[in-house]
């Protein structure tokens, strides 16, 4: 019988495991629950260590009661799958499987793993009968079918319900389930409750699931554990005991004495608190896309006409919106409305028209890119077609390793379908997984490279790790992302680097006036998103020359 592999980022193998272990692991987690009960300790079940689940694992482990003594044991369970798989016996090293910015999350998930002894890593579903409380952070993702449409598309159910039987088949019938993903209005209620109802039922069990949902805040960067234990939260539950327990649990492990908790009535308030809540900011960055084309055409420098707004206090957080809106929440949230209007609650009329349209803009921003690039080169008597272009930064925002839904990989496919070749530098990534693992990743049909044509050698792209190199030659320099390590590039520094004369995109208003003069001195082209006073720049540069 061949042996399945799981690799991590870092190329390290390890075998699935056989049916003989999970008797072996249960054995060893039954064992260590005895123990931590004796140490009148919660037992906690964190179901998925992905992004959210291990960070949510780890302030969890690390709580303590008044007397500073550790009162929570948990278990980070997640499904042995070949994608996945790995992530468990790198948690139990110590190790944090998501790497990040903060300084504080690798010390915590070692320090609970190795020392406090109070977070533990498990493949088996078995882990789940030993639970006082299920943590649930598996992703309910919204697949969309077409770029620029949400209507076509759907919520991605299948993983959450599945999970949600397993958990009904083995759980205490005593035990809280915290839903903690963002879901689709309605699901706590109406699809979690009538699919652990019937699994209790058929158990012989009378009473109700307890069954809870408060949405996470979570944030890369380098406040990500600070951003689930010291913010703000808002939890429900499906009746008064589920709610009572969430709120004691979620007192016990956040900081809710400096961010106090919102309580609502009813778990479809929490889920759709969440889902406005990113609708909202998804629309007024939207909103800013018209005006960025508007400031293109007619000479204006959107950045300045920004920072001039923010200047009054009702309107500072206005942002500029750069080249799309990724992460894994504002490009999807809104859709799980959307679909839960008429999927969830069986309304046939269309009431929505501002949030998918947001969605819609938000998706396909980054493809205006590939035609201002084709601009700057075409103004040089460049073609596009075999043009060497160096994308600086593939994550979705600044200061961060995360691409998901990063509006980058629309600026990478829409340049490689007309032609160009690409390479990027990005100092918080070793990987880009939605190009490497393309045919599989996000899932299986579902790359955004089935709307492009020749993307087949984007498997092959691979970061530059060595700036100075990913610099040399370059026909054209997209400036991506706002990260720090490309604020302070000096133009002739840059200049000296490619070697010639090349095309600036700057998609993030990541050049001063000062830098872009500078460009245009040295011979380049300069174009950018919402930058439309750079041709009054060069038109001034132009005629100094003269």
């Amino acid at each position: 019988m061949s042996i399945e592999y799981s690799i991590s980022p870092d190329g390290e193998k390890f075998p699935l495991p056989k049916p003989e272990a999970y008797k072996k692991e249960f054995s060893r987690l039954k064992k260590e629950a005895e123990k931590q009960k004796q140490l009148n300790r919660e037992i906690v079940v964190v179901m998925g260590v992905g992004f959210v689940g291990v960070a949510m694992a780890a302030v969890i482990a690390d709580t303590v009661d008044k007397k500073g003594q550790p009162n929570k044991f948990v278990m980070g369970m997640q499904r042995p799958s070949v994608r996945s798989y790995w992530k468990i016996p790198v948690l139990n090293r110590g190790i944090s499987p998501v790497v990040s910015e903060d300084k504080e999350l690798a010390p915590m998930i070692e320090k609970c793993v190795l020392d406090k002894k109070t977070l533990t890593a498990t493949f088996t579903y078995e882990a789940l009968s030993l639970a006082d409380v299920v943590v649930v952070d598996i992703q309910c993702d919204y697949l969309k079918e077409s770029l620029g449409d949400v209507h076509d598309g759907r919520a991605d159910m299948s993983p959450l319900e599945e999970s949600l039987a397993i958990m009904a088949e083995h759980i205490s019938p005593d035990a809280l389930v915290l839903i903690e993903t963002t879901v689709a209005p309605g699901t706590t209620e109406q699809i979690a409750y009538p699919i652990m109802k019937k699994v209790f039922q058929r158990r012989g069990i009378k009473s109700d699931p307890l069954l809870a949902h408060s949405f996470e805040r979570v944030m890369p960067g380098k406040d990500y554990v600070a951003s689930i234990r010291d913010f703000w939260r808002v939890c429900s539950g499906v009746n008064r005991k589920a709610r009572v327990r969430v709120v004691k649990f979620l007192n016990d492990v956040l900081n809710t004495k400096d961010y106090p908790l919102a309580v609502l009535d009813k778990p479809i308030e929490s889920e759709t608190a969440k889902v406005i809540e990113n609708s909202y900011r998804a629309t007024i960055l939207a909103f800013l896309d018209e005006w960025s084309l508007f400031a293109e055409r007619n000479g204006v420098d959107l950045i300045k006409v920004i920072n001039t707004i923010k200047m009054r206090p009702t309107h500072s957080n206005i942002i500029f919106p750069g080249p799309g809106i990724g992460g894994y929440c504002l490009p999807k949230d809104g859709g799980l409305g959307v679909w839960a209007y008429k999927h969830i609650h069986g309304f046939e009329d269309d009431i929505f028209k501002i949030t998918p349209l947001a969605i819609n803009i938000n998706d396909t921003r980054a493809l205006h890119v590939g035609q201002l690039t084709r601009d700057a080169l075409r103004n040089m008597s460049r073609p596009i077609a075999a043009a060497d272009i160096l994308l600086l930064g593939a994550s979705y925002r600044e200061d961060v390793g995360d691409t998901r839904y990063s509006g980058s990989e629309l600026i990478v496919r829409r340049l490689t379908e007309m032609g160009a070749e690409m390479r990027v530098h990005d100092p918080y990534l070793t990987h880009w997984w939605e190009f490497e693992q393309q045919d599989t990743y996000p899932k299986k049909g579902y790359s955004h490279a089935r709307f492009f044509r020749n993307q087949e050698k984007l498997k092959n792209l691979k970061m530059e790790s060595d700036l100075k190199k990913a610099f040399k030659g370059a026909d054209a320099i997209i400036f991506a992302v706002r990260h720090k390590h490309y604020l302070s590039l000096d133009p002739d520094e840059v200049f000296k680097m490619v070697g010639d004369t090349f095309a600036v995109i700057d998609c993030f208003g990541i050049l001063d006036d000062n830098k872009i003069r500078r460009y245009f001195e040295l011979g380049c082209e300069v174009k950018g998103l919402g930058r439309g006073h750079v041709k009054r720049i060069k038109d001034e540069v132009r005629a100094g020359k003269k």
